[in-house]
Formats: C-alpha cells, structure tokens, sequence
C-alpha cells in the first residue's frame, strides 16, 4: 500500500493570501502546502481520502490517470470543494459514477454544494457518484479493509480511517477513548497539527505528539499545518525521531 500526500495545509493553505510571515515567505517546498487529503493506491485500487479545491493541481502534479473512488472525511469546503474534478476520471472510466463513501450527515452539504450532480434533469458532463452511507462499520474496497473512526470536529462528526497498520486520522477537536482503542496497533498515521496553540475545532502540535506517542507508533507525520506552526525545518528539528511535518508529494509504501 502506498501512501501520498496529495495535501498538508489548512483550509487557506500555505502561503496564505496576502501574509508576509516567514513561513508564507520561505522558499522551502515542504513549507508550501495545498488543502488536505492524501491518495491510497495498492495493486487492486486507487483512492483519494478528500478532495479540496486543490484537488485539479494535485493530480496533475502525481501523474494519477486513474481513481476508484473517494473516501470523505466531513463536508467542509478544503475537503469537498474539488469533486467536481473527479469529472476526468468518470469520463475515461466508461462514464460509470465515481464511489464516493460518505457520512450521512455530510452528504446534504455536497448536494447543495453540487447541487447539479445530483438534479433530476442531470446536465450532460455533470460529474456523477455511486454514493455510498458510512458508519463505524468496517468495509471492503477492492483490497482495502477500512475501519471508520468517528471523531468530534468541534460541532461536526468527522471520520478518521484505519487501513491495517495505517491511520489517516484529520479535523477533530477531540478523540474518544473508544477511538482511541481502535487506533491501537496502529504503526504508521498521518496525523493533524493545526499549530502550536490551542484550537477550538483542531488540535495542536502537542496534542498530535501525545496521541502518537501514546498509540507507540513507528511513524508519525503530522499534515492540516497552518502557517502558524512554523518552517518545517525548524518545527522538525524539535520533533522525536519518529515524527516528521508531512509535506505534499511526501509518498511511503507499508507492507503487510
């Protein structure tokens, strides 16, 4: 299974319109983030968890030519805004709707958003989806066993996903014991840090490091930076071995 940053910035990104803060200004790649999500690809399938309004660009930039479906994590615009852009790939894939695994709650927020992907009288080259409800309930996609997470993103439920040894788990303000328990195991996660300080619907750097060292895992990478947190060479160079700031393009293989 291998793992690719497709997106590691907030819901402005980095740089952030108009800011003249060092990081905004650094000329390091790693500090140059578009909007959350990450891609999944194993010999059977490819998935995207997320599709912001990066989504086009991020892409491109992978060279991806094929998608199978995606896995939604909650309906804010950074994590929704770019299904539109799934389009390209229902068109080479035979016109058969894009799988899209999905909360219940979230979906009203994607029909209004793309409201015409979802009329009655469907425009010709509107993007289409299978849409698929999630849970807490494990499923089967293609070779992919994926445990849904439920989290609490400040007054939203947001789902974090465990595949064997890895967990993409992003946008929560807390985490309960019982996700916790499902976590554990767990060797390699992709992690939020919005920043240093405190955060009413994201959780810190501290925070991030003190789940990851509590669940004993190999690697961390901590992704949803914003500006805030710092340059990633200096931020990195405070962190345990084990733990690093994603980065986009940032691409790792876990083995069974």
């Amino acid at each position: 299974m291998q793992i690719t940053v497709l997106g590691s910035g907030t819901s402005q990104g980095v740089p952030v319109i108009g800011c003249k803060c060092p990081v905004c200004q650094s000329t390091d790649p790693r500090d140059k983030r578009t909007r959350t999500s990450i891609l999944i690809r194993t010999d059977k399938v490819t998935v995207a968890v997320d599709a912001g309004p990066d989504f086009r660009q991020q892409m491109l930039r992978e060279g991806i030519d094929h998608l199978d479906a995606v896995f939604i994590t909650h309906e804010h615009k950074d994590h929704i805004g770019g299904l539109d852009d799934v389009r390209p790939y229902i068109f080479m894939q035979d016109n058969k709707p894009m799988p899209l695994y999905v909360e219940e709650t979230s979906l009203p927020e994607i029909k209004r958003e793309f409201s015409y992907a979802f009329s009655d009288h469907l425009y010709p080259g509107a993007p289409t989806y299978d849409v698929h409800i999630i849970d807490e309930t494990p499923f089967t996609f293609g070779d992919l066993y994926v445990e849904p997470i439920k989290l609490k993103h400040y007054t939203l439920t947001c789902y974090a996903f465990r595949i064997g040894k890895f967990a993409y788990v992003t946008d929560f303000s807390e985490i309960s014991d019982e996700a916790l328990d499902r976590l554990r195991g767990v060797e390699y996660m992709i992690i939020e840090a919005l920043g240093r300080h405190k955060h009413y619907s994201h959780i810190n750097l501290e925070q991030a490091v003190q789940i990851a060292t509590d669940l004993k895992v190999k690697k961390a990478w901590f992704t949803h930076c914003s500006h805030h947190m710092g340059k990633a060479v200096d931020v990195n160079a405070e962190l345990p071995d084990n733990m690093m700031l994603a980065y986009d393009g940032l691409s790792f293989v876990i083995n069974d």
